[in-house]
This record gives structure tokens, sequence and C-alpha cells, in this order.
């Protein structure tokens, strides 16, 4: 078993869970099974409670684990199916220690981070790599050298290196080469720092990957070189990507990273064959045509809170030969100034999930505009909650519908909590979480855009249709196509007579891959494309 392990220096989101991934996807392309693992300092027992807007996307897998977005990056940049084993947190760690604590299996020693904490860190990691298969796990260490809470998991490495064996344990520093325009040239000292700070721990890296705007001289190289105490082939540039992040697998195995690490490890391996991937990017970088897609969100500002909606938009464009052009629209601003302003011309409307009722009325507004102006429509989780609002008010003429989340009081509860959410107290890990089954309609749109007569999709909500008022909504053409193998809940949703619009309960984004493309998303960027034409 082979182990890298992923840090990162100067300043954060260098792009630490990329350059993991890219490196994953190019020992894959070598014929190695890898898998992922991402270490988190922080205290949240897991980010599931966490405001998109201070951690970004809680990205949901196939065993219901809430897990950093990282994770997202993992699982579409190589053929890894992750669990909650592969996502750390401190508070994990912490909350494992103590309990053991309690038990007494310590025989009434002090407990200390050295060596119980650190310990479990690397029962952890060893135990990940046991189970897996892997010939290779790549293990990212999230937060910056030198941040006080980082500290234990490093001295995990530094001790699992000695464990471990020469050989068998590579450290991959990602750092900051910044570019001082006025002095004219970059800057190699904040690199230099950054693993002086490492080897104070004992750690020294055996390769750096040196984020820079600017092309990386070869002077530069030597001085990281000589003062970071690397090789200078392991000096690797990673310059901000062209078009897409699709490239960084790219860009690296143009600097020999792959190369010099299969070297460094004794992993004997062909070459990469990375022609599928390189026709990927192709269709991404020279689309022959493109699309205008809305996204009506509430947390439209932050790049990170819907990335794998985007990233499942950019694989179905290239799936369909095209660009997908984002409109990011704020669902506030639809509520203040109506839905045509900022949707007029669209050839598709995607309303993603969320919480809380901020926006709602501007999503729902969203909603009757792709309904009415029959444009082609995709709700993912809260957006189908909110397009069965929108309907029930609307065509049924069910005045104030709403969901009991955003209004306790609503005379038609259309959406309602789940049965066994009712006496859930607890916020953590609470909710409908993980793998279920759909089972869909014959004739319906969803079976025909899956191809198939049933799926497993990942979940992640609390409330769902309520069945009271299906006969109802059925008798004016809300048609629901997928439900649960029993019939109790429903999964997918459509409108009659209307050329394209689907919305799920559960999140597709979460299973699409670059040459593997979500059939909901490809079907709706088919779409999309022929109401633009």
């Amino acid at each position: 078993m082979k182990y890298i392990f992923v840090t990162g220096g100067v300043v954060s989101s260098l792009g630490k869970g990329l350059a993991a991934a890219s490196l994953g996807t190019l020992l894959e392309h070598r014929g190695l099974k890898v898998v992922l693992q991402k270490l988190d300092p922080y205290l949240n027992v897991d980010p599931g409670t966490m405001n998109p807007f201070q951690h970004g996307e809680v990205y949901v897998l196939a065993d219901g684990a809430e897990t950093d977005l990282d994770l997202g990056h993992y699982e579409r940049f190589t053929n890894c199916v992750l669990t909650r084993e592969n996502n750390v947190t401190s508070g994990q760690v912490y909350e494992t220690v103590l309990a053991n604590e309690r038990r007494g299996d310590y025989l009434g020693k002090t407990v200390q981070v050295i060596p119980h904490i650190t310990d479990e860190i690397k029962r952890r990691i060893r135990a990940l790599g046991e189970n897996s298969g892997a010939d290779i796990l790549i293990t990212e260490i999230g937060g910056t050298t030198g941040d006080i809470e980082g500290l234990p998991f490093l001295e995990a490495i530094r001790q699992f290196q000695l464990e471990a064996g020469h050989g068998n344990v590579l450290v991959m520093h990602v750092t900051l080469v910044p570019y001082i325009k006025a002095a004219g040239e970059l800057k190699t000292k904040p690199t230099q720092q950054s693993v002086a700070k490492l080897r104070e721990i004992g750690l020294q890296p055996q390769v750096l990957i040196c984020r820079t705007e600017n092309p990386l001289d070869l002077d530069v190289r030597q001085k990281l070189s000589l003062y970071c105490n690397v090789p200078v082939e392991a000096v690797i540039e990673a310059g901000d990507v062209e078009h897409t992040i699709y490239e960084s697998p790219l860009n690296l195995q143009a600097e020999g990273l792959d190369d010099y690490v299969c070297r460094i490890l004794n992993l004997n391996t062909p070459e990469p064959d990375m022609s599928d991937w390189k026709k990927f990017v192709q269709r991404v970088v020279n689309p022959k045509k493109s699309v205008r897609i809305a996204v009506v969100g509430k947390y439209i500002e932050l790049q990170d809170a819907y990335k794998s909606i985007y990233e499942s938009l950019t694989h179905a464009a290239a799936a369909n030969d095209c660009a997908a052009d984002l409109v990011l629209v704020d669902a506030e601003d639809l509520e203040n100034e109506g839905a045509e302003k900022y949707l007029q011309g669209v050839a598709g409307v995607l309303v993603p999930g969320g919480f809380g009722d901020r926006g709602t009325e501007g999503k729902i507004a969203a909603a009757r505009f792709a309904r009415e102006s029959r444009t082609p429509f995709l709700g993912l989780c809260l957006g189908m909650q909110i397009a069965t609002i929108e309907f029930a008010r609307n065509v049924c003429g069910l005045d104030h519908a709403n969901s009991t989340e955003f209004d306790p009081q609503t005379p038609h509860p259309v959406i309602h909590i789940l049965e066994e959410q009712r006496d859930v107290t607890t916020k953590g890990a609470s909710m409908r979480l993980g793998t279920c089954p759909t089972i869909f309609s014959k004739n319906s749109l969803a079976h025909q855009v899956y191809g198939r007569p049933e799926a497993n999709e990942r979940h992640r909500h609390r409330y769902e249709f309520n069945m009271a008022y299906r006969e109802q909504m059925e008798k004016k053409g809300f048609v629901i196509s997928g439900t649960s193998p029993d019939g109790t809940l429903v999964e997918l949703i459509e409108i009659k007579n209307h050329p394209w619009f689907l919305a799920c309960q559960f999140h597709p984004e979460f299973q699409s891959k670059p040459n593997g493309s979500h059939p909901l998303f490809k079907g709706f960027i088919a779409a999309c494309l022929a109401h633009q034409d």
C-alpha cells in the first residue's frame, strides 16, 4: 500500500482538493486502483449543519455521509465510490477518543493529543487503506500549514511516515508563488516559509505543487529546489487553467507529476492513456454552440454553494456538444422585480435545493415562468417542492398552498415533513440521507430520460410531497412519475403537455461525471437546445 499526503501552505483555497483529484485521475489511467480521503481540522462532526456561505456545498455520499465538497472532486475525477470513512474531521476524532475514555478503554491513563488523538487519526488512515483494497491512498489535509487545529493531523502523518516505511509515503505540498507586479517578479519566500514550517513539524515534502499566475522559469524552480530541499523536477507548476478545471490533470501530466510520483513510490506502471479525457476537455473548450440556462438560487454569490450542479451542467453540455452559458439569478431579485426581467430569453430554468424560506417566493415565480412560457425546467430537491407549491396555487387554485417548513399554518400543506422526521430534534445527520431507489412510471418523461424502469439516487431532505393532495393535483395535469418502491414517497414530478418539465426530490448532481453525464442533466440540456432552436 502506498500513501500520498497532500498539504497546503501560504493561503487557503489553493486547490489542494483539485490537485489530489487530478493526481488520482493520472494514477488511475496508469492502471492503479486509487482511493482518496479528506482530513478536515474543524471541530464540527461533519459539514451537514454548516451554512453554505461558511462552507460551500455539502456533498452527500452513497451511504448518506454529509461531507466536504472536495469529495465531489474525488468522485468526479476518479472511479472512487466513497463512504463516510473517506471524510474525517477533528470533531469525529475527538468524539471517538472521548467515547473511548468514558468506556475506560485507556485504563485510567491521561488522555492526550499525543498519542491518543494522533493514534486515532492514524487508525482511520490505515483502516481506509486496508478496507479499500486500493494500490494508493491519497489523503488531503484541510486548512493551511501553521493552523493550530491542523497540527495533530500533521503530527500523525509524521508518525505514520515512519511506521509505513521508506518508499511507501510521499508528501505533496500545494503552495503559492505570487507575482509582485511592482517588482515584476515571482516571489518564492512564502513557499520557503511554508515548507520551513512543515519541516519544523518533521515533514519534508517530496513534491511542490506551485500555484502561480505566471510561468515558473528555471531560475525560480532552482531557487525553490535549493531552499525547500526538493529536486528541480519535483517543482511542479500549477497555473490557473485556461478554460476548465478538467484541464488540470493534463497540465500536471505535462509537468511530469505522475512520472515522478511513480518513481518515488517504486510503482512500475505504463504511461497513462488520457485520450478520452482529452476528448471531453476538447468538447468543453471548443463547443459547437451554446445554450443559456438560468440557475435561480439563494446562494448564487458563492460559487462553491452549487459546485456539483455547475459541474453536472458542464458534463451534460459537453455530452450534447455545446457549452452551458449560465445566467445566475438571485431568487430574492425575482421576488422584488418579477421573473420575466431575469428569465426572458433563457433556454432553460434550473432551481436547486436549499433550506429556509428566504428566496422561496422568487423560486416559485421562476417555476411559474417556466411552466407558463413552456421553457424547460429542472427542479432539484427544494426545486421539486417549489414546483409543487406553484402548481397547487396557480393551477389547482389552492390559495396560500405552501410547505410546512416555510408556513406551519398554511391551509394547504402540499409539502409536509416526512413521518419519520416528526420526532427528530437534533440537526446533524438526521435527515433522509443517502442512496434510495426510485421507480419510474411507464411512458413518463422520467422513464424516457433514464432509459430504464428504476434508478438509485442520493437524498438529503426532511420534507416531502403530501399524498393527500395527489388526486386533486393529478386531475389538473400534475404527474407523479417517480416514487419510492412502496409508492408512499414522491421522488419525481412532471407536468402534462409541457415540452420538458421535470423535478426530483433527490440530488442527481452527486452522480455526474465528465464522461458519464447524469441522464437528467443530459436530457435537460438537450431539451434546452431544442427550445432555443
